[in-house]
């Protein structure tokens, strides 16, 4: 008799379990041997000690995904089996070695695969974790009479930005939480205006009704960290009447993988994670924040970005000096990040002549000139989405983005009178004791540059932003 104890985990419905049922009463007769049977507590026979696990909590807690598995536990090592070394399917040579009994299961064939775990049954899993794991919501679940619909409830409640939710469930915010390893009641931020801290439940609660995956919820926690901080002043973008809100734009490896749109309409519609990461970000601030139009939101005309402005970076050769974004705000290479902007409207810009980056590079300095207003200096930041045909005239002719950036300051750097009140028969301008200098159209650090877009196309973007630095917001990033 083996010093060893085992676990075998099957089910009836299971060809290999059912295949192995004598080598099972075998192992029992020699070994201390208990049996979770998931579907048929009369399964197998001829072993002493079944347990019923129908309910599938044993499963669930100790992540079983293949029938059968085998798990065994060796001398003191207490009742801890999801530590124990398991096995899984039918390999007869693997059993023996495993359990120490050399001719186990003489009689069957050497191999045969085994089958997925009613645990992980897509069909019962979203129910398995409200079952097993629910208790970790600690959100106020709201009750819905039988004749309210649900889609007009959430209406009714204020939790919508005009579109349509997707209702929060237990279900689908367990699966959403799936999507981190981050502890559902750990403090993500505190949403302004009202100052509330905001749990990692809570962020998942509006990602599902932002619409969601799961694999999208990182993008989401780094959005939302990201726009708390002092430096972004999310509670400022809310109550100017400018007409900004939050741009979060993504770079690295997971913008990759969850599938975001950094080419042909990376600035549209019809990309599920740009749309829903955003929107979910928008609906935090609404929902937890109590930052409403109407109420602190005071947009005098508001942008269609404050539903969702959310796209990723494209990322090139390092070799070419074209890193992203959040790669010049300090971020590793290799690290995925977001970076978020306050950002008005987009507006195009058409250059389809321009074959030298000189050239090109006026034209973009025009353009951004009249951010805010050709008639004002340094309040205002911005970002450039270049896109791909327009950014290969800088690459063929060797030019970094340091380059770039060095020309459009020096090209944005203009004559002070140029700006003063009254010139050019317009009110508007910077306060009188400036016309006598050169001032730059924007602080330092207060352009960035993206690259996205199609492959066709010679078209740019300038994004104007809102009142710069300590006077407004400053774009940050932050590693995912």
């Amino acid at each position: 008799m083996t010093d060893a104890r085992f676990v075998a985990v099957v089910k009836r419905d299971c060809p290999t379990c059912a295949l192995i049922e004598p080598a099972l009463a075998e192992l029992s007769l020699v070994a201390d041997l208990t049996v979770y049977s998931q579907d048929d507590p009369d399964f197998p026979a001829g072993v002493t000690r079944i347990v019923d696990d129908r309910d599938l909590v044993f499963s669930w807690h100790h992540d079983i995904e293949t029938v059968p598995t085998l798990l065994r536990l060796d001398g003191d090592a207490g009742d801890d089996w999801s530590a124990a070394a398991r096995i899984v399917g039918w390999l007869r040579d693997e059993w023996r070695t495993f359990t120490g009994i050399a001719d186990l299961g003489g009689q069957l064939p050497e191999y045969r695969p085994g089958c997925g775990s009613l645990s992980v049954d897509p069909n019962l899993v979203d129910e398995l974790r409200v079952r097993h794991g629910g208790s970790v919501l600690r959100a106020r679940h709201v009750e819905l009479a039988s004749a309210e619909d649900e889609f007009e409830a959430m209406y009714d409640r204020g939790w919508s930005d005009g579109l349509p939710l997707v209702p929060p469930t237990p279900e689908r915010v367990m699966a959403m939480l799936a999507g981190t390893d981050c502890p559902p009641d750990q403090i993500v931020a505190t949403i302004p205006p009202d100052l509330v801290e905001c749990t990692v439940e809570k962020v998942a609660i509006n990602a599902v009704m932002a619409g969601c995956r799961p694999e999208y919820l990182p993008v989401v926690l780094a959005a939302v960290e990201a726009a708390c901080t002092d430096e972004f002043n999310m509670h400022g973008l809310l109550a100017t009447t400018w007409f900004s809100g939050p741009m979060v734009v993504a770079s690295g490896p997971m913008a990759h993988r969850i599938g975001m749109n950094s080419g042909l309409n990376a600035l549209g519609q019809g990309n599920r994670a740009n749309a829903t990461i955003g929107r979910a970000l928008q609906l935090v601030v609404r929902n937890v924040g109590g930052g409403k139009p109407g109420g602190v939101d005071r947009a005098t005309l508001g942008n269609p970005g404050k539903y969702t402005f959310c796209f990723a970076e494209a990322e090139l050769d390092p070799a070419l000096g074209w890193p992203t974004q959040a790669i010049e705000h300090g971020i590793g290479a290799d690290d995925s990040a977001v970076t978020l902007f306050a950002a008005e409207g987009v507006r195009g810009v058409v250059d389809q002549i321009s074959r030298t980056p000189e050239s090109l590079t006026r034209h973009f300095a025009l353009v951004l000139r009249t951010v805010a207003s050709p008639k004002l200096a340094i309040a205002f930041d911005a970002a450039m989405v270049i896109s791909p045909e327009h950014l290969r005239v800088y690459t063929d002719a060797g030019w970094t983005k340091a380059r770039l950036r060095s020309e459009l300051d020096e090209l944005l750097t203009i004559d002070g009178a140029e700006f003063a009140r009254g010139y050019g028969g317009i009110d508007e301008g910077m306060p009188a004791g400036f016309e006598a200098m050169p001032l730059p159209k924007f602080r330092s650090g207060g352009l960035l540059i993206f690259h996205a877009g199609g492959g066709a196309g010679m078209f740019s973007s300038v994004i104007g932003g809102w009142a710069s630095g300590a006077m407004g917001s400053e774009p940050i990033s932050r590693a995912i």
